[in-house]
C-alpha cells in the first residue's frame, strides 16, 4: 500500500523552530483520506520580511492563533507511525525536531523520506527539482509556498513517482530508487 504523510512548514524566520504554518496531507492507497492544515503563532513573534514575502503570512494573522505545543496532540495523530514525505525533507524535519526540542514534547514514531532525492531518481532530466518545477512537470498547478498546496503537491510527487516506477508501496518505491527511510 502506498501509505505517507506528506508534510509542509512554513517559517516566520530563519530559525527552525518559528513555524508559522503547517499542513499534513494523509494518503492511504495513494488516495487522500485526510488534510489538516493550521496556522501557528511562532515561540517568538519575529517575522523576517523575506520570509513574509515568500508565503504572505503575517504576524496579525497568527496572533491569535495557538502555539505549537496546543496543536500538538492533533497534529501528532497525523504523523504518529507514517512514513512522512516532505519537499526538502530536512527542512521540514529540522521544523519538527526544533518545535517538539522548544516545546519539550515527546517525538511520534516516525520516519521520513524526501520528494526531492525521490524525483531526482525518478525524473532525472528536469531542469531541476524544485517543487514547482516537478509539479509543473506533473500538470499540478497549485499556490507555491502555502502549506497545504505544498503538500499536496508533495504526495502528488509520491503518487506519480511510484507509477512511473512500478511501486505499490513507499518502502518498494525507495527501493526501486535506491533511497531509504530516515529515522526522525
Amino acid at each position: 500500500m502506498l501509505d505517507f504523510t506528506a508534510i509542509d512548514f512554513e517559517t516566520a524566520n530563519k530559525y527552525a523552530n518559528s513555524a508559522c504554518s503547517l499542513a499534513a496531507v494523509t494518503m492511504h492507497d495513494g488516495q487522500c483520506v485526510r488534510e489538516g492544515y493550521t496556522l501557528i503563532r511562532p515561540p517568538f513573534m519575529v517575522f523576517s520580511p523575506d520570509n513574509v514575502r515568500i508565503h504572505g503570512i503575517t504576524p496579525d494573522q497568527v496572533a491569535h492563533k495557538p502555539k505549537f505545543d496546543r496543536l500538538w496532540p492533533s497534529v501528532r495523530l497525523h504523523l504518529e507511525g507514517r512514513i512522512l514525505v516532505a519537499h526538502y525533507a530536512v527542512f521540514d524535519t529540522r521544523v519538527l525536531r526544533s518545535l517538539l526540542k522548544t516545546y519539550h514534547l515527546e517525538k511520534p514514531q516516525a520516519s521520513y523520506a524526501c520528494t526531492v532525492e525521490i524525483s531526482r531518481r525518478v525524473w532525472p532530466d528536469l531542469p531541476n527539482h524544485k517543487l514547482d518545477t516537478v509539479a509543473d512537470f506533473l500538470g499540478y498547478t497549485f499556490h507555491h509556498h502555502q502549506a497545504l498546496d505544498d503538500a499536496r503537491a508533495c504526495a502528488l510527487i509520491v503518487v506519480k513517482a511510484a507509477e512511473a516506477v512500478g511501486a505499490s508501496s513507499m518502502e518498494e518505491l525507495l527501493e526501486k530508487t535506491g533511497l531509504s527511510l530516515k529515522p526522525l
